[in-house]
């Protein structure tokens, strides 16, 4: 797993195209993707978003995704960016940081795994359609039995996790798919977890993901954060994995 995996998927975060509602957003998002580009922090960035924030209704309402975005993705990054400054951490890799957060602040596990976690988030979520790939499907079938069963596992998993969390599919060392939660901020990189891999995909059920639209039908958010996955992202990062090397 190397760090310039990271830097280079939050180069190219940075400068997604959008589709702009307004004027005003158009310039809102300009800024925010020249700031992104021109302000790094030894590495680490804050991603524009990839896409309109109304770009995924039905699903997910551009409210939700503005505040979710500009103040609770950006909240944990400024956290987490405040808590490394002028320490040995600014020119350390995330996946570097997460194998030894145990002996880490709070704040560097809770704030970096926000920070990270949104990342996969945007990216593995778009109004495009598309398709697992064929090298995907078949490690599918391999390890779940068939697509469906990979479905509705990853549902249940994300419907099932008690209070704020995250559902996972992760890779792990023995090149095996599987499903697995953390609670919070946790992800499947930290050394804190029961189950460590890389992460293929990812759905945030904290209730700032979905509370403005869904209220407390957290299941109808996850049914339909399946209909918006972005697969082209989840198998490159399957790719990647398969190599051994971590992509965010």
């Amino acid at each position: 797993m190397k760090r310039r995996h990271f830097i280079s998927l939050a180069g190219l975060s940075a400068v997604s195209a959008c589709v702009p509602r307004t004027r005003k957003t158009e310039d809102k998002r300009k800024e925010e993707a020249s700031n992104a580009i021109s302000s790094p922090i030894s590495g680490h960035f804050f991603p524009a978003l990839p896409y309109a924030y109304n770009a995924l209704e039905p699903y997910i309402d551009a409210q939700t995704m503005e505040l979710h975005h500009d103040k609770h993705h950006r909240g944990y990054f400024n956290k987490f960016t405040a808590a490394i400054d002028h320490t040995p951490l600014e020119t350390t890799s995330l996946p570097e940081i997460f194998g030894k957060v145990s002996t880490l602040s709070p704040v560097i596990r809770n704030a970096g795994g926000g920070y990270y976690n949104h990342i996969l988030y945007w990216e593995n979520i778009s109004s495009e359609e598309s398709q697992p790939s064929a090298r995907i499907l078949s490690a599918i079938v391999k390890h779940f039995g068939s697509y469906n069963k990979l479905k509705n596992r990853f549902i249940n998993a994300a419907k099932t996790l008690f209070g704020s969390g995250w559902a996972w599919l992760i890779l792990d060392e023995n090149k095996d798919l599987k499903i697995t939660t953390t609670g919070n901020q946790d992800n499947p990189l930290m050394d804190v977890v029961n189950e460590r891999g890389i992460p293929i995909l990812t759905i945030d059920v904290w209730e700032h993901a979905y509370y403005l639209k869904y209220q407390n039908r957290r299941t109808d958010y996850i049914d339909s954060f399946w209909k918006i996955i972005n697969w082209k992202t989840v198998n490159k990062r399957f790719e990647k994995a398969v190599k051994g090397e971590w992509i965010g």
